[in-house]
């Protein structure tokens, strides 16, 4: 908590501190923890529940007038009407956390008239908290980040999710990858996008793209991205992205690059890039056939 923040944004510090408390006492005995499948491979333990409890009693004792927009809970929570609107992922990376493997976070963001102002995104498992407020920057633990300097896409290092719901074009995700790959460093997937997102705010990676994504699992980050100096936008590089299942982050540089190749994966691309995808999907399938 510190006096030099916005007292929305230390708010949001401390509910996603008091969920990360729930978190690492849970991941101690994590096959205790009771999970429910809400679709296939789809989750939801009874730690996120908890969680998301404590974040949006931390909010709405602050702030009674507010909103709500979670991911279990959707918007039963807070003022239906009102113009900040807090949305929550109470645990990103569920999977990750169903089986032990330490990478997942809490990602909380204050939209104001329908504008991210605030973002806050925190790594219980490394006490890494990543915070923005429009205007004044990104820091991760007190410390300004700014995104990578590279500007080869030869040299960068990219993150990215995969598919795993039943209906995702697993075909054209593997297009897609196969495409990214030949032009990059190397490709990551953690599976956790906010925390992914801070990642690419601190440098630490050059850029990320996932499609099917949700509002509450970009929405901070993408404020921290910004607030880093890069860019944020669906694969064809439009910015209005947030409730669009697609996302692209990026330095300036080497967004323009990604959108060049990933552009004609994006759902909102034109007709003739969608039949080239096509095409070569077909061409590939006969090759397996051969």
């Amino acid at each position: 908590m510190s006096s030099n923040l916005h007292p929305m944004l230390n708010t949001a510090i401390k509910a996603a501190r008091a969920a990360g408390a729930i978190i690492n006492r849970a991941a101690l005995d994590v096959e205790a923890v009771r999970i429910s499948q809400k679709q296939i491979n789809d989750y939801v333990t009874e730690v996120d529940q908890a969680s998301e409890a404590t974040i949006i009693e931390t909010l709405l004792t602050a702030y009674p007038g507010h909103g709500i927009l979670a991911e279990e809970s959707g918007r039963q929570h807070g003022a239906r009407d009102s113009e900040h609107v807090w949305i929550i992922d109470p645990l990103d990376g569920t999977t990750n956390f169903i089986h032990g493997f330490p990478v997942y976070c809490i990602s909380i963001a204050l939209s104001v008239r329908g504008r991210i102002e605030h973002g806050v995104v925190y790594d219980p498992t490394r006490n890494d908290l990543f915070t923005a407020t429009r205007g004044r920057g990104a820091f991760m633990n007190d410390r300004r980040m700014r995104v990578s300097k590279r500007t080869r896409l030869s040299e960068c290092l990219l993150g990215t999710g995969f598919p795993y719901r039943p209906g995702d074009d697993f075909a054209g995700y593997m297009q897609m990858m196969a495409e990214v790959m030949q032009y990059t460093h190397g490709l990551r997937r953690p599976g956790a996008a906010a925390l992914d997102l801070a990642y690419v705010a601190a440098g630490f990676t050059d850029g990320f793209f996932e499609t099917g994504l949700s509002i509450w699992d970009v929405a901070a980050g993408s404020l921290l991205v910004t607030e880093a100096g890069g860019l944020v936008g669906n694969f064809t590089g439009e910015a209005d992205f947030l409730e669009q299942r697609e996302c692209l982050a990026a330095p300036a540089r080497i967004y323009g690059q990604l959108v060049k190749l990933l552009g004609k994966y994006s759902k909102f691309a034109g007709v003739e890039d969608k039949m080239a995808v096509h095409a070569s999907l077909s061409k590939g399938g006969e090759a397996g056939q051969e």
